[in-house]
This record gives C-alpha cells, structure tokens and sequence, in this order.
C-alpha cells in the first residue's frame, strides 16, 4: 500500500503547483487571476517562481467558489472583492463570509445600463426552470 503524501500545513507557504492541484484548475488560471485580481499577489522569488501566503490561498479558494460554484464572472468577482475588502473577509468566520458572498448589489453604486450584477448559477437554474415551465404551459 502507498503511504499518503504528508499535508502542508495551513501557514505553510504554497508553490503554483500545488494550489493549482488543491484547486483543480490549471496553473496558468492562477497566473490570469493574478492579471485580474490586484488582491491577489504571491511572493516572487528568484526566476518569478511563486508562493502563496495563506491569505493568498485563501482569496484564491474564494475566488475559485464564487467564479465556479456561484456562477459569478470576472467582473462580477472584482465588484465583489472591491466591496466586501478581499481576503479580509475571508479570513473572518463563516457567517460573515457567506454573507459578504450574498449581500445583494443594491447598496453598491448604480449599475451603468450595460452592465448587469453577477447572478450565483442556482438564481440561473430556478429562473430557467421558471422559463421552460411557462414554455411548456403554452404548447
């Protein structure tokens, strides 16, 4: 039998490598979201090669949830982050967290007309079934 790799503790530092592979996305998404997410900034040492402080983990998982748990997208995510102050409020406890996640965009600046705020994927879901029923009700 294979002995299991040992764990990382949570203040370690970690290598693209091997958020990439806790996250299961490819490395060059992480390298992207850096582009996108000003927040979030690994250590670079020499070479450019990268590590993640856990703050840095942190936002990543929180960026990775919202963009593919949630349904939200880049811009949706940057809003967000821009609000609700990044890793800060994931660092707080769950309650606060999720409802940083949640908190509607009413109390946020007006949204410009070409422009619509994020909606999380099961919003989408109930709003097509929503659709296909009154779809169906009309044949």
């Amino acid at each position: 039998m294979a002995a299991e790799p040992q764990r990382k503790s949570d203040l370690a530092f970690r290598t693209i490598g091997e958020l990439a592979g806790d996250l299961g996305v490819p490395q060059h998404i992480l390298r992207y979201w850096e582009t996108r997410f000003p927040q979030l900034k690994p250590l670079q040492r020499a070479g450019n090669r990268r590590y993640y402080r856990p703050d840095d983990v942190a936002l990543a998982r929180r960026i990775h949830r919202l963009l593919n748990e949630e349904g939200y997208t880049i811009r949706g995510v940057q809003q967000l982050l821009r609000r609700g102050g990044g890793a800060a409020a994931e660092a707080g406890n769950g309650a606060a967290r999720e409802a940083a996640a949640a908190a509607p965009m009413t109390d946020a600046a007006p949204t410009p007309a070409n422009q619509h705020p994020p909606f999380p994927a099961e919003a989408l879901r109930a709003i097509r079934k929503l659709l296909a029923d009154a779809l169906a009700e009309e044949s």
